[in-house]
């Protein structure tokens, strides 16, 4: 068994795929460090309770996420597509052929590649623009003003690992986290260069986020409510509700957090207007 495989902890019924990412030698044994292939959690294992499985295999809680991923897209795409087979962007676009419409940018900045790379194929499933930097979570609030300066979004994403410190027990206390303290101060720059909530939308956290922290900072959106683990696509969700919500229309927290996996455990945040405009007329070039 080694770096990259893919295992289950035997410990916990195989429910949740992991890759092996890193080996420690410790004493008395070897031991496996794992991240989640579906949520952003990082873990350590023993060898004698891992099990190495196929690329495709998936835990029963795996399966359980894919099949809510997929109904999420499908949903979504639905509700953009009228009878008449036209885009339309949560059927918020009329039925007039010389309509059309642009959904907000998205910047998605993430601590871990893999995470990155699948976000970026829903976003593209999702129709829409986004652009992805793969940025550790100590160093986003170095960079992050820069890059928003340069790539001009709508929407920005900040997310990667984080998790609470063992026997921590007061949760409002960023010491006690692995990376909240770096969410925090990224989007503490990010409102110190837009303090308008309408004009740059924000999404910070990770698993177990420091959420209260995080929304304090000037973030629209956080994780997590609960500090339970996050789904990987959870701030994909979150951003396609916002980038095709029309600019007229403040959305409603509710239902922003219908499209996530995780729910309200896992994220909340603020009412927030949405991103999407109408434009009139469609060119007849395109």
């Amino acid at each position: 068994m080694g770096i990259g495989d893919i295992v289950v902890r035997k410990s916990y019924g195989k429910d949740i795929t992991f890759k092996v990412i890193d080996i420690k030698e410790n004493e008395k044994e070897a031991v496996y460090i794992l991240k989640g292939i579906n949520l952003r959690i990082i873990a350590d294992a023993p060898l004698e309770d891992l099990e190495v499985v196929k690329a495709g295999f998936t835990g029963e809680k795996d399966e359980v996420f894919n099949r809510q991923v997929n109904d999420r897209i499908k949903q979504i795409m639905v509700s953009r597509v009228d009878l008449r087979g036209m885009h339309r962007a949560n059927k918020i676009v009329p039925t007039k052929e010389l309509v059309f419409g642009r959904p907000g940018k998205i910047l998605h900045v993430d601590g871990d590649p893999g995470y990155l790379d699948n976000c970026l194929k829903v976003y593209k499933q999702l129709l829409l623009h986004a652009e992805g930097e793969v940025v550790k979570e100590s160093e986003q609030p170095k960079v992050i003003v820069d890059m928003v300066k340069q790539v001009k979004p709508d929407i920005v994403v900040l997310t990667g690992h984080d998790g609470i410190m063992k026997d921590a027990k007061d949760y409002l206390d960023l010491n006690n986290y692995r990376n909240s303290r770096y969410f925090v101060e990224s989007v503490s720059a990010l409102r110190n260069l837009n303090s308008s909530y309408d004009e740059l939308v924000i999404f910070a956290g990770a698993c177990q986020s420091c959420y209260e922290k995080i929304l304090d900072a000037g973030a629209n959106f956080a994780s997590s409510p609960n500090r339970v683990l996050i789904h990987c696509l959870d701030p994909v969700f979150v951003c396609e509700k916002i980038a095709y919500s029309n600019i007229d229309k403040v959305v409603p927290i509710h239902e922003v957090l219908e499209n996530t996996i995780t729910g309200t455990k896992g994220i909340g945040g603020l009412q927030t207007r949405g991103k999407y405009r109408e434009g009139y007329p469609k060119s007849p070039y395109i």
